[in-house]
């Protein structure tokens, strides 16, 4: 499948949208997944925070008799004294710190963990995210503390350090982000495998028709070979038909030659896909290719009242490795198709230049254009642009084809640029030779 340059591109085009696609469902349900867990840890902590908070509180509250003034007993409910308590156990990891604040919100006293640089926050709001000095982050919950007799006291504010859980929510980060690189590489080659596995199908199709299209071209040229003949044998003998039969057999002589033409491209086309028809290495001058062609095609285009002309840009002769029939055909059938696109009292001109260690060939005609929705299809076989024009001028839409064909077997490309009622260029650009002109004969 890779020989053949359409699949080889259609399998990329294929891996990559797999590949574009599984990443984004993979980096959307990464970011789910952290967003999940970040939501359920912050959900844990402020059940966490209540809990613990909600059991002091109410011990507290039970000892209280002015406000903002710790009772004795008040204190030894604090964690310094509370070391046997289960409830406030996690206090003394280091995790929590307990302050109160009277009614002004003035710091009465602070137990617990002691972070340093620690601001005051508003007691208004029941859960805050304070930091200290150094960076490190606290949850933390303000609840309102009352007398015995239901006076308000103050304020006890309760908060726990974020440290083990950022850590934790950091690593997992930094799993998410090494593992999705890892997975686009797995998801990738997978891609690429799931893209040829689908196409084979199509390939092998694909294949047929290619073996079909040479089989049949092949075939085809013997009988048409033998018509032909029988043709030509029957004219050369002009007493044997009256005219009209004669004329019935010319008919049949220029359609046997038109389909001879046909079969001779199909089995070209079919040849060069599948590569059965090594390139024949040797320097070819570009200059000599242009002069040649202007020279032969004349004629056509004098009888077209056309004014058909070459300009060479360049002062020294140019060189490309390749096949110098197929060079020339390649030139040949970009130079007819600019003839019978172009109305009479056109111009059709062949510009020879170069540019950055290649050559360009452009074919300039003044004819009736290519709409912009068809100068993607142009190069496909068979396909006209208009039926009835190609028709009448013997095209079978295989010239292009064969041009683009040509083009690609020697490493170059081939494209067109077009306006309605301007006129059309082709330009052609192929890897200059690096080796001596004295040097006919290469072999890559």
């Amino acid at each position: 499948m890779n020989e053949n340059r359409l699949f080889s591109r259609t399998r990329w085009r294929l891996a990559t949208s797999y590949a574009l696609v599984m990443g984004l469902i993979l980096s959307f349900s990464g970011l789910g997944i952290y967003e999940a867990i970040v939501h359920a840890h912050w959900q844990t902590l402020d059940r966490e925070l209540e809990f613990v908070a909600g059991t002091l509180h109410d011990s507290i509250e039970n000892t209280l008799k002015q406000p903002g003034r710790l009772e004795p007993a008040t204190q030894e409910l604090l964690p310094e004294q509370m070391e046997q308590r289960h409830v406030l156990g996690a206090i003394h990891r280091g995790d929590y710190y307990i302050r109160f604040l009277d009614l002004s919100e003035r710091k009465i006293a602070l137990a617990g963990l002691q972070p340093e640089g620690l601001p005051l926050t508003s007691t208004k709001n029941t859960w805050q995210s304070p930091c200290d000095e150094q960076g490190n982050c606290y949850h933390q919950i303000s609840l309102s503390l009352h007398t015995q007799n239901n006076t308000p006291w103050g304020y006890m504010q309760m908060g726990r350090s974020l440290r083990d859980i950022n850590e934790y929510l950091t690593n997992v980060k930094l799993i998410l982000l090494l593992g999705l690189p890892i997975a686009m590489i797995l998801v990738g080659i997978s891609s690429w495998w799931l893209a040829g596995f689908a196409m084979q199908p199509i390939y092998q199709s694909y294949k047929q028709i290619q073996q079909f299209t040479a089989d049949a071209a092949h075939e085809l040229r013997t009988p048409l070979a033998a018509t032909r003949a029988t043709v030509e044998s029957a004219l050369r003998t002009p007493h044997t038909f009256n005219l009209e039969a004669q004329d019935i057999l010319k008919t049949i002589e220029r359609q046997n030659q038109r389909l001879t033409g046909l079969v001779a491209d199909l089995l070209l086309l079919a040849h060069m896909e599948r590569r059965r028809s090594p390139l024949r290495s040797q320097l070819c001058c570009l200059n000599d290719i242009i002069s040649d062609l202007i020279e032969e095609l004349a004629a056509l285009a004098i009888a077209a009242e056309i004014t058909l002309s070459s300009e060479i840009r360049v002062y020294k002769p140019l060189y490309v490795v390749g096949d110098e029939e197929q060079l020339y055909r390649l030139v040949y059938n970009l130079v007819i198709n600019a003839i019978h696109y172009t109305l009479a009292g056109g111009k059709v001109t062949a510009i020879l230049d170069c540019s950055d260690h290649h050559a360009l060939i452009k074919i300039q005609d003044t004819g009736v254009g290519i709409a912009a929705k068809e100068q993607k299809r142009i190069f496909t076989r068979f396909y006209r642009v208009d039926s009835d024009r190609s028709r009448t001028s013997g095209g079978a839409g295989l010239g292009l084809a064969i041009a683009q064909a040509i083009v690609q077997a020697h490493h170059g490309s081939l494209q067109v640029h077009s306006e309605l009622g301007k006129g059309s260029t082709f330009t052609i650009r192929l890897p200059l030779a690096v080796t001596s002109p004295k040097s006919k004969n290469l072999n890559y």
